[in-house]
């Protein structure tokens, strides 16, 4: 399993460890940070246009995700997973960036 894939996975299943009340003692956004972090050190994204994107998601996405506070009984769990995705593709995005900065300024 590359690390494309693994590390999605493990990201959704600290941001659902994350919710649970009685592990909401843990350092959890720590933890997803480093996911994203190493993530994008191990496969940053090439393309201008995805890294946009990955951008554009690491900050619209606890926003869009407010609105399922809205939905009775499950809205607010709804709501704080997407959050922890998103500090997971945040990142994500910032390991990105660095390497798309670096790699303008350590130009061959």
């Amino acid at each position: 399993m590359n690390v494309d894939k693994l590390a999605p996975t493990v990201a959704t299943i600290v941001a659902i460890l994350a919710i649970i009340p009685a592990a909401a003692i843990a350092p959890w956004a720590l933890v997803l940070v480093l996911i994203g972090l190493v993530h994008g050190l191990m496969s940053p994204v090439k393309d201008h246009a995805s890294l946009a994107m990955v951008i554009a998601a690491a900050a619209l996405m606890p926003q869009i995700a407010d609105n399922l506070d809205n939905i009775p009984a499950i809205g607010l769990h709804l709501n704080a997973l997407i959050d922890n995705i998103s500090v997971a593709i945040a990142g994500y995005a910032v390991s990105s960036l660095i390497q798309d900065i670096k790699s303008r300024v350590v130009a061959d």
